[in-house]
Formats: structure tokens, sequence, C-alpha cells
């Protein structure tokens, strides 16, 4: 019997041996990676004490180490906001309006009612009220100085009777306008602080980059308060809002009663004023716009330091650089200003920069296009000395300007309305009166050109030009000399001398310029016509030449000067 019941025995053993070195190995292996998941911190090397209870663990799906920066979003910015808010204010406006018309008639009651005198009070009253009504609007604005100067746009408190700064803890304090600038939609207030305020400094705009993060704050809708994040989307937007257009975009949430408030840097530095948005809803959809403080800052501080700007003063008339009126003056690329002409007794009537001239930099900076030009020169200090490089004779040369002040321009204007004139605005090549710095008044010694007196040369005056053609058809348009009897018909002013032009045939290079019968050519490739002849000769020596244009100044009838690229084909 001991045989029989000890060979199933040995059997048994044999075949457990068996199943433990099969199974074995499994069973630690996975003894093993479930204690490397549940006992991670457990030191290197360390054994698991062997223990006959062992129980392999329940069948799981792959662990998955999640790092946890992936989950964690983008970085806060509340310790950036927190320390910002307070120099935040909403600005809030009164204004007295008076309605004007008499509006709906009073309702009528029947005769003899019992409420008659009630009813009469009440429209009375009602009509008396609304003759005098008090309109309030709501805005943004930040703090510039603990002193407690604060800076918003112009368009915030506009025609405001009473300005009020309201503050985070509720305080609110009456504001004093300081100073205003239309031009860049900017206001300076004071308020008179018991204690000094938290302020806020402006940063250099120039170093923000396209996709920098960018923070807003401000008083949308009247809520105050509201911090929304986003990126710089452009830089150098021109919305035509003003002469000094160089807006920042971002995304970053603008809304009504943004309006005024800072846009941040990460850093804290105001590299913005927040002063428009696009919307057809009235809301943000993303694409908004600030004053970049590169402008801002020294605005703000002529506004703060003097109560007004105080701007370079150029004195010339601009006009846009065209690919035509490049290739005909043989300028490589089409940039720049070109100069369609110099008022009277302006920085530069001293011949320093002449009509025709293109100006390319100014004190050192790039000239791209006319605004380029238009905001340098504001920006520069009144009375410094620059250098100007312009393109002049087919050369790029450098000449050296003294600015004079902008303000300075109307009394050129007063000086200069002897002949009954008015400021006029140089038109660009389609005749709108875009990209000026200045007005032009004209010129009183009749030669057709500011700054320039193409009188004092023998050969170009009227009794030493031989009359050799009394109209002459030229690139589709017929052109005649100016009598009195022309410049009466076309109604041309006595300044303005050249040739005339007496029809435009349609479909012409001419007409396709704009050109039309009372416009006068001055100058064919800066020189100075008076004879049709004279026109003539000059564009088929062009022509000669191989030039593909012939570069023209145009004068209207009443003297505006621009410059125009007719084809010679």
């Amino acid at each position: 019997m001991a045989p029989i019941n000890r060979l199933p025995f040995r059997r048994s053993c044999a075949l457990l041996a068996s199943i433990a070195l099969i199974a074995g190995p499994v069973v630690g292996s996975a003894g093993q990676a479930f204690a490397q998941v549940q006992n991670s911190g457990a030191a290197a090397g360390a054994q698991v004490p062997a223990t006959s209870n062992i129980q392999t663990p329940p069948a799981t799906s792959p662990t998955v180490t999640m790092n946890p920066t992936l989950n964690a979003g983008p970085a806060s910015v509340a310790d950036l906001a927190s320390g910002l808010l307070d120099a935040v204010v909403n600005i809030s406006t009164s204004q007295k309006v008076k309605d004007e018309g008499n509006g709906p008639a009073t309702p009528k009651l029947p005769d003899n009612s019992p409420y008659q005198d009630e009813f009469n009070d009440f429209f009375n009253n009602k009509k008396d009220d609304d003759r005098n009504r008090k309109v309030s609007s709501l805005g943004s604005g930040f703090v510039i100085d603990p002193a407690g100067y604060i800076v918003t746009n112009n368009h915030v408190i506009e025609g405001a009777d009473d300005i009020e700064a309201i503050f985070p803890n509720g305080t609110k304090l009456k504001a004093k306008l300081i100073g205003t600038d239309t031009k860049t939609d900017l206001s300076v207030l004071k308020v008179e602080p018991k204690h000094p305020l938290t302020a806020v400094k402006f940063g250099d705009s120039s170093k923000m980059r396209i996709g920098d993060w960018v923070m807003a704050i401000g008083n949308p809708f009247g809520l105050g308060g509201s911090v929304t994040i986003g990126i710089v989307s452009a830089r150098g937007r021109n919305i035509n809002a003003g002469p000094y257009d160089n807006f920042i975009q971002t995304d970053a949430a603008i809304n009504k009663g943004n309006s005024g408030g800072p846009l941040f840097n990460m850093k804290g530095e105001v590299i913005g004023i927040n002063t428009a948005i696009i919307s057809p809803s009235g809301g943000s959809i993303g694409i908004g716009f600030a004053v970049p403080s590169e402008l801002a800052e020294g605005v703000v501080n002529q506004l703060k330091n003097f109560g007004e700007t105080r701007r370079g003063w150029l004195g010339v008339r601009i006009q846009p650089v065209t690919d035509d009126v490049a290739n005909s003056l043989g300028l490589g690329s089409a940039k720049g200003a070109l100069v369609a002409g110099v008022i009277k007794g302006g920085p530069v009537d001293n011949g320093t920069i002449k009509a025709g001239d293109v100006i390319l930099k100014f004190d050192g900076k790039e000239v791209d296009e006319t605004r380029d030009l238009l905001r340098i020169v504001a920006e520069s200090s009144v009375g410094k000395e620059v250098d100007v490089a312009i393109f002049r004779d087919g050369k790029e040369q450098t000449v050296k300007v003294t600015l004079g002040r902008l303000e300075d321009s109307n009394q050129a204007a007063a000086a200069s309305s002897d002949k009954g004139k008015h400021p006029q605005l140089a038109p660009d090549g389609n005749g709108k009166h875009d990209g000026v710095i200045n007005p032009d008044e004209g010129d009183d010694d009749n030669d057709g050109m500011d700054g320039q007196d193409q009188g004092s040369n023998p050969q170009q005056s009227p009794q030493a030009q031989p009359q050799t053609q009394a109209s002459s058809a030229l690139l589709g348009m017929k052109l005649a000399k100016l009598t009195a009897e022309n410049r009466k018909s076309f109604g041309i002013a006595d300044s303005v001398d050249g040739v005339v032009i007496t029809e435009v045939a349609p479909g012409s290079a001419a007409a396709e310029k704009g050109l039309k019968p009372g416009d006068v050519v001055v100058e064919v490739a800066q020189e100075f016509v008076q004879t049709p002849g004279a026109a003539s000769d000059k564009v088929s020596s062009l022509k000669r030449e191989g030039r593909r244009n012939a570069q023209m100044m145009i004068a209207s009838p009443n003297g505006d000067l621009r410059f125009i690229a007719v084809p010679l084909e």
C-alpha cells in the first residue's frame, strides 16, 4: 500500500515543481512590476520579502505616468494683475445736452377733464427736463504719477462738463483736464488724492514682437476692473484714425468702456493705450487697437508738462512714391516720401529741400512710406538739427535741417493770406487729401512751386521764353500756354504757372492718371515748363533715353501740387 500511496505523492510533487518552474518567472515579474508602480519610492536594489501568500494582481491596462506641467495650462497672470489693478481707474463723465426742436406734440385731454391740471404739470415738467438732459459715459484710464496724473483717451472725456475717476477701492475723485491731443486721441487728467496713488510706467513698445503676450485692464461695459490677456497680433496698423496712426493690434478682449485703459507687457509696463476695436456687433471679436507707448509717452509728457503738444515741423507737403514715380525718378523701389511742395516761410524754404525730392531717411530713421515721415517729424524736438537723406537728380544725398514747431504753420498761413487764399491740403495720387504734413498756402512769387523762385531765372520768365508753339498734343492731352483768358475760363489762380491742359482724350494715359482740363503741368522730369513745345521736347528726350514714364508736377487750378508718372508707351 505504501508504494501505491507514495507514487501519487511523488507525481504530485513533480507536477507542482513543473508548474512552479513555468509560472514562477511570470508571477515574479508581475509582482515586481506591480511593486514598481505601487512602491516607486523604494530604494533601488531593495528586495521584496518572500511570502507564501503572494497573489498575482488582477490584469489591468498599462499605467501611463503623467507630466504635471502638461496639465497646468498657460502661466497664470494673477500675480502680475494684482499689482496693477489699483493703478487702473474708471473714468465717468457727464455732459449737459440741450435738445433742439419741438419734439412730439403734447397729447390733449377732453375738455373739462378733472385731471387737466395734473396732466399739464406732468408734461410741462417733462418738457423742461428734456431741454437739458444729462448724458453720462464710462471709459478707462490709468495713473502714471502718484501725485494724481491719469492718462485716458480724448474721446472718453471730449465735451464733458464733469469728469470723475473711480478707483478700485470705490474712491471717487473729481478730475481736471490738463491737456488733450486729438491727433493721437490722448488726454491727461489730474486728481487731488489724499495719499500717493499706485502708478504704472511706460515700457518700450518698439521691442514688442508679433506673438508676445499682453494683458489689458479696463472698464468694459461699466463692469470695472476686468483683466483680459492675448497676444500682439500685428504692429504698425493704420486704421485712418489720425495722421500718426501706428497702432498695436491685439486679440486681448477690448470692449466698449475699455477705451483709455492700459495694455501691459508681461513685465507690467504700459506698452499701449487701448483705443479702438473693429466689431460689427459692438463687442470684441479679437481685433483691438492700442496707441503704442513709443508714440504716446512723448505726447503724454508734453501734455503733463505744458498742457499742449509741441511737435516738430518740417514745412513740406508730401505724397506717396508709387512704382511709376519711382521708375521715372530712377529710384530702385517705391519707398520714401515725395515732396510735392514747400511751405513759404517754413523751415526748409531756404532751398534745403525742394519739390520733387524723395525723403528716404529722417534723423537716421528709415522712411518707407509717407506716414512714417509724418510720425517721425512729429516726434522730433522743436529746434533740433537733423540729417535728412534725400534722393535728388538720380542720386542720394544728405542735407541738414533745423525743425520748426508744428503750430507755427498757422502763422505761415496767416502771413500768406493777403491774396485771400485758404490753406489747402496736399492731395495724393488719387486726389485725396491724405499723407499731409502741413497745409500749403501757395507762393507769393507766382512761380507755381513753393520754396523755389523759378521766376528769378531769366530763361524761365514769360518774356524771355520764345513762344514757339501755341498748343500741342502730348500723351493724350492737349496743352496750351497760360493766358489771362484760359486762367479765367478754368479758374486758375494767379500763383499757378506752367502749361494748361485744355483737353484729355478718353482712355489715354493722361486720363488714366486722373488728369483733366484745367490742370496745369508745372514740371516734366523736374524741369520747369512754360510752353507746350518745352513739355513736348522734354517728353521726346525721355523717350530717346529709354524712359518708360514721364514724371510730372501737376497743379490743380487752386494751386495744389502733386506728382504723377505718365507712361510714355
